[in-house]
């Protein structure tokens, strides 16, 4: 089967690395897309475990054509019983990028009547169109002349989780998020720190990734459960499966200056069941104190187009300054559409990358923040790579010696450690509001 992984741009790559780690084929890069094959298992992990996915596309066509009735002819020719009841409702989405066919709407109408004119011929009615909640959503997408018709499996946009509670005016994409903390190669090998956590999303995606719990285990439903040959058996097995998930010995901060955003923050993260791992304070950007122990600092500041910050410049300069002097020894990355006051900060990056948050495109700054002069640490961070390379070559130079293993004797197994307490399952998202979360399906 033939998929298509939409997100947003500039996460293509990190998209594509996780479907690979999945174990999906043929991966490769669009715009705004990832492409790969698989079966109906990898389809149902790709919606539960991608973390920068928008949605999941099952591919049932593709063709060419030259205008909306031609398209009509080649989807009603399609057997659409194989994919959906008379009985079910259906819902179609068009994208359309094409001088060919200029209006999306009109697509989706010659889409919709050849549908209905399938059953219609057959049975003598037709399904019905609804527009929210539809039981079949079929996707539309056209580049230039060629054209395909794909099922959407996941109904709902994938970076909209299930654990916020509540949240602030302008809270950062879920999706996003996650793929900012990938990019800064944040896996839980160290503490976590947001001086302006905001609602909290960052500190929870990072805990997520941290304990490898999947980001889709708290979404009540994907549209692939109307399905005709949905698999509940198959699923239930997948979505109760946590023998992935990790420990996570070390500490998430999150910091902000507002009261109001630390009790959202402390909202969304008790409902998440991810208090234990993440610590919030209410603390101003020059109060800021940097906590013991090796750390990467992930922030999503404000930018001054959706939420109007007195003094922006001055917030930023601020960030700078405690970065600099505050921060010795980690690595900060910090994104903003508002690119004159990323340069306030007074810190040269190390990188820079492309990114959209919803409308606004954005750049992703990586800084690293050292003691002493730029240039002296540079050149011993030069000379600690050209120390490494040298012990590397060496040690190739000599023969590997294989370890004699005596005949017969069983190779090595390690069994899974096993949580001593099962009560602080993560999983048990609503435990600290007073019950436990339950498997998706009972006998």
């Amino acid at each position: 089967m033939n998929f298509v992984a939409k997100t947003f741009l500039g996460l293509e790559e990190i998209l594509a690395q996780e479907l690979q780690n999945l174990g999906a084929q043929d991966v490769k890069l669009e715009r705004r897309a990832v492409t790969f094959s698989g079966d109906l298992t990898l389809m149902y992990r790709a919606n539960l475990c991608l973390r920068t996915a928008s949605r999941i596309l099952k591919v049932i066509n593709t063709f060419d054509a030259q205008d909306a009735d031609e398209i009509y002819e080649y989807v009603k020719k399609i057997d659409w019983e194989e994919f959906m009841d008379i009985n079910q409702t259906f819902l179609i989405n068009s994208t359309v990028y094409s001088e060919t066919f200029k209006h999306s709407q009109f697509v989706s109408y010659r889409v919709k009547d050849a549908i209905a004119d399938f059953f219609a011929e057959k049975y003598e009615r037709r399904p019905s169109v609804r527009v929210t909640n539809p039981d079949i959503m079929v996707d539309v997408h056209i580049s230039h002349n060629k054209c395909t018709i794909s099922l959407d499996s996941s109904g709902e946009s994938l970076h909209k989780r299930g654990y916020r509670i509540t949240q602030m005016r302008a809270p950062i994409n879920e999706a996003l998020a996650a793929g900012m903390l990938l990019m800064a190669g944040w896996k839980g090998q160290f503490n976590l720190i947001d001086p302006m956590c905001g609602s909290g999303t960052l500190l929870i995606e990072a805990a997520l990734i941290a304990l490898n719990i999947p980001p889709g285990i708290f979404r009540q439903h994907f549209q692939f459960e109307q399905w005709k040959d949905f698999d509940r058996e198959l699923f239930d097995e997948i979505y109760n499966d946590d023998s992935g998930e990790r420990q996570f010995p070390f500490k998430i901060y999150g910091f902000d200056v507002a009261e109001r955003s630390v009790e959202v923050a402390q909202e969304n993260i008790k409902a998440a069941g991810l208090s234990r791992y993440i610590e919030i304070k209410q603390v101003a950007i020059k109060d800021f104190q940097l906590p013991q122990g090796a750390a990467v600092i992930v922030a999503n500041p404000p930018y001054g187009e959706r939420l109007k910050e007195k003094n922006l410049e001055e917030v930023y300069t601020q960030f700078g300054q405690m970065l600099k002097f505050k921060c010795a020894g980690c690595n900060a990355w910090v994104i903003s559409s508002n690119i004159d006051c990323l340069q306030k900060m007074g810190l040269k990056p190390a990188r820079k990358i492309k990114l959209m948050n919803g409308e606004l495109p954005c750049e992703y700054w990586k800084f690293e923040i050292f003691d002493g002069k730029r240039n002296d640490f540079l050149a011993s961070r030069s000379r600690f790579h050209s120390e490494q390379r040298t012990s590397s070559n060496e040690q190739r130079r000599e023969p590997r010696q294989e370890r004699p293993r005596r005949e017969g004797s069983p190779k090595r197994y390690e069994p899974r450690q096993e949580r001593q307490n099962r009560e602080e399952r993560p999983r048990g998202k609503t435990r600290e509001m007073g019950h436990k979360f339950p498997k998706r399906y009972k006998n």
